[in-house]
């Protein structure tokens, strides 16, 4: 019977050489973790010892654990690396279609912009809207519009933010007149097809604490400005009431078929103080098309996308998965781990709420294994393996010593 103690202690003890071997190998491997051989005594419930006790007759590796421990989080500088700093991990959908579960944040683009693994699984999400807000709760392949550009957007609105000089004369009190063009700004704005039309706004002092408000919204200098508004303001200098309350104006595009656009003017924030006339905000929400450019992604998993056109906008939410018993994950290949019966069905969230933990773009969560830990274990293990082949030798020398006894 001690040869086969001696001889599932050998076993066991290679078992525990090649978990050790294992970690070593990933020591630089991203999201790894760290793995544990856990041993059990082997009772032959059969034998009774002279004491009506049980004896052992060996030992078997239980289980392989992982410990789930967080690894230290490394900047790369590169926007599609992502790490952990928490609970949680990336869901992905591997080639064929099953699930899978990593804390390996090395990601890469595809040719149809989808965020895939170095082997490429997609990283799965919620679909957003270009603001960031979740519009379902239905998993999806996080895609960029690499391939085409984003279509263009028409002015639905300019806002303008400036200071009128109250000390400024009445436009018809001076000779000669104030021209309409000392107080002015211009901007572009666009029409459906993202075509850039330039638009002008001048101010005119009409009287105290009143302006009038003229667009021209063409790019020829002879054009006759039309009125949008008449602006009053209180002795504070702001404003208190717009005539009408809510101005338009009318543009035309350089394409007959689309006609005219009519965005709507802001000018709440406008002020009368007595000091030089400013522009200190001039914005419209109308754009051009524009092609990719690069991407970000924020703490809560929004993944941002930065176009040739100035614009940013969402494009989807990175999801997270968290099981009850992360212990009974069952690890695959290429830093994955799949669910099984004992880790039970997994709980997807946003980065950042409850218990899953923040994202960090530009950065890795390198593995949790301690090298010097291991190769102490590992010479430990080695002790471990030669003292059950002294066994196995011992018991080989008594029987010997029994076969020549005469």
């Amino acid at each position: 019977m001690s040869f086969q103690t001696g001889l599932s202690g050998l076993n066991a003890a290679s078992r525990n050489l090649d978990v050790i071997g294992n970690n070593i190998a990933n020591a630089n491997t991203v999201g790894a973790k760290v793995a544990r051989a856990e041993f059990s005594e082997i009772v032959a419930a059969s034998t009774i010892a002279a004491n009506g006790r049980t004896e052992g007759i060996g030992v078997e590796v239980a289980t392989v654990s992982q410990q789930f421990t967080q690894g230290a989080v490394n900047l790369t500088g590169s926007a599609q690396d992502i790490a952990i700093n928490g609970s949680g991990f990336f869901r992905v959908t591997l080639p064929d279609g099953s699930a899978a579960y990593t804390r390996a944040g090395e990601f890469k683009l595809d040719t149809q912009g989808n965020i895939v693994t170095n082997a490429g699984a997609k990283l799965m999400g919620y679909p957003t809207s270009v603001d960031g807000v979740a519009t379902s709760s239905t998993l999806q392949p996080m895609q960029l519009p690499t391939s085409s550009p984003i279509p263009a957007r028409s002015t639905t609105t300019i806002a303008a933010e400036f200071n009128l000089n109250a000390s400024a004369p009445v436009w018809n009190a001076s000779v000669p007149n104030v021209a309409l063009t000392t107080y002015g700004t211009s901007l572009n704005t666009y029409d459906s097809q993202g075509s850039a039309i330039p638009t002008s706004v001048y101010m005119r002092k009409t009287a105290n604490d009143t302006w009038q408000v003229f667009t021209d919204p063409t790019s020829d200098a002879t054009a006759t400005a039309t009125l949008a508004a008449t602006l009053t303001f209180d002795v504070n200098g702001q404003l208190v009431s717009s005539v009408p309350a809510t101005p338009t104006v009318s543009i035309a595009s350089p394409n007959p078929s689309i006609g005219t656009i009519n965005p709507t003017l802001d000018f709440s924030k406008a002020t009368q103080y007595a000091t030089a006339f400013a522009v200190t905000d001039l914005t419209q929400d109308g754009y051009a098309p524009g092609d990719f450019v690069a991407m970000s992604i924020g703490e809560n998993g929004v993944i941002s996308a930065r176009y040739s056109n100035g614009q940013t906008q969402a494009t989807g939410q990175i999801a997270l998965a968290d099981f009850r018993n992360v212990q009974g994950l069952r690890p695959t290949a290429n830093g994955n781990w799949v669910e099984t019966v004992a880790s039970g069905q997994p709980i997807i969230g946003e980065p950042g709420a409850g218990k899953f933990g923040a994202l960090r773009s530009g950065a890795l969560e390198d593995s949790n294994i301690d090298l010097t830990a291991e190769l102490v274990n590992m010479m430990t293990a080695q002790r471990t393996y030669q003292a059950n082949a002294q066994t196995i030798k011992t018991q080989d020398q008594v029987l010997s010593t029994l076969t020549q006894l005469r």
